[in-house]
């Protein structure tokens, strides 16, 4: 689709049904009916970061700060291993703690056992890029927010644009396979700018996008902002599918945070991947990006079990492969 098209879609809800329909037929046609489980795990929310939508913000100090050690990170693992993950997605604030060495040292343990590692874990240089990979890291979230230059730069202070994009095509250049994404609602966006999103992931061929409306947290500048509409970050997911049909597409936990069954109504509009946090509810609860997040409080174990259970009700099956992207 052009971008004139993408925005007559997302100005007006008539073609809702169709779209979602659509979404979820090219989701099934090109990446079948199995979901991909990436078992998440949050090992620590120091950031040096100023976001202004982020309750990690450096500047937060109403917030209970942690960091995992390295053998805590394994337990967790090993843990979700033997839950049947065979994706870990290591996922942090901009910690300055975990230099190079010792992230590699914790990517070479994962490795051992025969699992896809992705991580997340901020701006980085390439040589830092290059030297996880060589680790063995298998795929990097970095997510753009907004391809709106002004705006990002607006909601991140003392952060550029143009490094952002640097460390995008970096991560392709190294061959990682990229995740990115955006959040749909946040103060000042437009929908030129939601459809300029979507054929910039398209344009950088990403690998896995991941989209979700804006939720206000109370400790951060964006406290009085209205929250994000679920329908328009619905929409925008769709019609990222439809745009590039091979790739991941994750039910992000933000949308079943604000619609009760938001989850599923994701997976049956173009997503096909679910990411569960399987570390402990305590660091769930104070890795709060934004408040509420829906799965904070139940135990991992039972969760999987709960989710294969509503995965089938709706004629989806646990994939038991790594989940990497068709092309790959």
């Amino acid at each position: 689709m052009n971008k004139q098209e993408l925005i007559d879609i997302l100005s007006s809800n008539a073609n809702n049904e169709w779209l979602f329909s659509r979404a979820n037929q090219v989701r099934k046609e090109n990446v079948g009916d199995e979901i991909h489980l990436r078992g998440l795990i949050e090992f620590s929310n120091i950031c040096k970061c100023q976001c202004k939508y982020c309750g990690l913000r450096s500047a937060n100090n109403q917030i209970e700060r942690y960091r995992m050690s390295k053998e805590e990170i394994l337990s967790y693992v090993k843990n979700a291993v033997n839950l049947g993950y065979r994706t870990i997605v290591l996922q942090s604030g901009e910690d300055n703690y975990y230099d190079t060495d010792k992230m590699c040292e914790i990517i070479k343990e994962i490795k051992k056992h025969d699992i896809a590692l992705t991580l997340g874990i901020g701006e980085k240089s390439y040589e830092e890029y290059n030297a996880y990979k060589d680790a063995g890291a298998d795929r990097y979230l970095l997510r753009i927010e907004t391809t709106d230059k002004n705006l990002y730069e607006e909601m991140h202070p003392n952060a550029k644009f143009e490094n952002r994009i640097r460390c995008l095509e970096d991560l392709k250049t190294i061959g990682y396979e990229v995740g990115t994404g955006c959040l749909v609602g946040l103060p000042n966006q437009t929908i030129d700018s939601l459809a300029e999103d979507i054929l910039f992931f398209k344009k950088i061929d990403a690998d896995m996008i991941g989209i979700g409306p804006f939720i206000p947290h109370a400790q951060t500048p964006l406290k009085e902002a209205s929250i994000g509409d679920f329908w328009l970050a619905l929409k925008v997911m769709a019609l990222t599918r439809i745009n590039l049909p091979t790739i991941n597409i994750p039910a992000t936990t933000a949308m079943e945070t604000i619609h009760n069954n938001g989850r599923i109504i994701a997976l049956n509009s173009g997503a096909n991947v679910v990411m569960p946090n399987v570390s402990d509810i305590d660091c769930r609860k104070k890795y709060e990006i934004y408040p509420n997040k829906a799965g904070t409080t139940e135990d991992a174990k039972i969760y999987r079990t709960e989710l294969e259970t509503k995965l089938l009700s709706i004629g989806r099956t646990i994939s038991n492969d790594k989940g990497f992207r068709k092309k790959f």
